[in-house]
């Protein structure tokens, strides 16, 4: 009997301690605001930017490398169907995919390595095209990636979501009908970078946390604009002086659009089905009777603790994630975004689409409608591209309203767009684009009203 209760002490005393030490790492890494070069960030991304700069001058090549690998593994796969492949669960799902994502991947690999020989089209190679892509954008997922699927595990795997989902579920539940954990997504993507709330949720809802509703909802509404970028935008339009009106805006508007926009299609039409098919149980997330929320969240986290067999599961889990990011997610960013900053920049068509919103813009009473409405659907291809076409507007107010909008409408096509492609959450390019016009109108007039109330 003694033995017994002496067991029970250590393993209770070993669980503790496997939630407490690798949570508050997580934490600290993933959530802690730290100063950096004079810009708020989180020590992923601190990480993240010591590995560019370590690789600097040879990041393209590997980046070009990884895509055009990832693009000849799926090939082979698909054709030879080698058994060393398919008979491991790992590198099947990594390589065995569906032709549409196998496209995808071979025009990844073409637009790469166009854009990193400068050959063939400069439609494709220019710096405003896959050269943004390749040289700006792919570099920093590259380093991200690394770094967030190495030490993802930190929050997944030791309790941390299990206690902070039992606590904050009275909230998020009834405003947003969404689990309580996915506080900790948004919180990850608003300190450091929306990437890592897209990994984040992307690994949950394969993990059966979040149902296809909920993974696709947190996807499109909580994998926030970090801080920095919101202010690299805002002084884009030269208007820094303004930055707490502004990213007060940004805040109120995020808000309603969070609570409105997954009320509508397509959002409110995906299945509250994980995704092996089941049901969330209805006693999910209720609370035993005779315990308080605290000692529920903490029961929960010590027994998610306990399941974790040993540190060499979790490294291993760890390189699935950053190995899948790498090959699996780079090559859609690639394609998609190139395509989509083509599009942008050697069409009128997100012009065109932007048309109807002049009277909107014009009922707002927003100065200079016309040329404020060419900026607004070209977000979709880059949240970067309104900020740059808005610097010729005289009005202050007016290149207020396309900075903060351009942060509120969240999915663009050169990152989070392509990223939420190249996951396992539930959406596809169609829908992505309503509900970024559906935010689009959502958001415009509450930043017009704080417009008006700040100019």
């Amino acid at each position: 009997m003694e033995k017994t209760l002496l067991g029970q002490a250590a393993c209770s005393k070993r669980n503790l301690l496997m939630f407490l030490v690798p949570s508050l790492v997580g934490i600290l890494l993933f959530m802690t605001p730290v100063s950096y070069n004079g810009d708020l960030t989180i020590m992923i991304a601190v990480l993240a930017k010591g590995l560019q700069a370590m690789l600097d001058g040879h990041l393209t090549l590997i980046v070009t490398l990884l895509i055009s690998s990832s693009a000849l593994m799926t090939l082979f796969t698909k054709v030879v169907k080698p058994d060393w492949v398919i008979s491991h669960p790992f590198l099947n799902s990594l390589f065995n995919i569906r032709p549409i994502w196998l496209v995808s991947r071979l025009l990844g690999a073409l637009f790469v390595v166009l854009a990193y020989s400068q050959t063939g089209s400069e439609l494709v190679f220019s710096e405003v095209t896959g050269g943004l892509v390749l040289n700006d954008l792919l570099p920093v997922l590259f380093a991200v990636f690394i770094f967030a699927g190495l030490l993802l595990p930190l929050l997944l795997d030791f309790g941390l979501l299990e206690f902070v989902g039992t606590l904050l579920t009275g909230l998020m539940r009834p405003i947003f009908r969404l689990p309580g954990r996915s506080a900790v997504d948004c919180m990850a993507s608003w300190l450091g970078d929306g990437s890592v709330g897209i990994l984040l949720t992307s690994k949950q809802y394969e993990g059966q946390h979040y149902t296809q509703r909920e993974a696709a909802v947190i996807g499109t509404t909580f994998s926030a604009v970090s801080i920095t970028f919101s202010l690299v935008v805002l002084a884009q339009v030269k208007l820094e002086h303004m930055f707490l009106p502004y990213y007060l805006a940004i805040c109120i508007a995020g808000i309603v659009a969070a609570i409105v926009v997954p009320r509508l299609p397509p959002l409110s039409r995906k299945k509250d089905l994980f995704i092996n098919g089941q049901a969330r149980s209805q006693d999910d997330e209720a609370i035993p009777a005779g315990q308080s929320t605290l000692k529920h969240g903490f029961n929960l986290a010590l027994n998610r603790a306990g399941k974790v067999e040993g540190l060499g599961q979790v490294a291993k889990t760890g390189v699935h994630n950053a190995l899948d990011m790498l090959f699996g997610v780079l090559p859609v960013v690639m394609a998609f975004g190139t395509l989509a900053l083509i599009i942008a920049e050697n069409t009128p068509l997100f012009s065109w689409l932007g048309m109807p919103f002049v009277p909107l813009l014009e009922l707002l009473q927003i100065p200079e409608a016309a040329a404020a409405s060419e900026t607004i659907v070209v977000g979709f291809a880059d949240m970067f591209i309104p900020a740059i076409l808005a610097t010729s507007i005289e009005s202050e107010m007016t290149r207020f309203v396309i900075a903060a909008l351009s942060v509120t409408q969240l999915i663009y096509m050169s990152e989070v767009g392509a990223l939420l492609l190249g996951s396992k959450i539930p959406v596809n390019i169609f829908e992505l684009f309503v509900i970024f016009l559906l935010r689009t109108l959502v958001t415009l007039p509450v930043i017009a009203l704080i417009a008006h109330l700040v100019f």
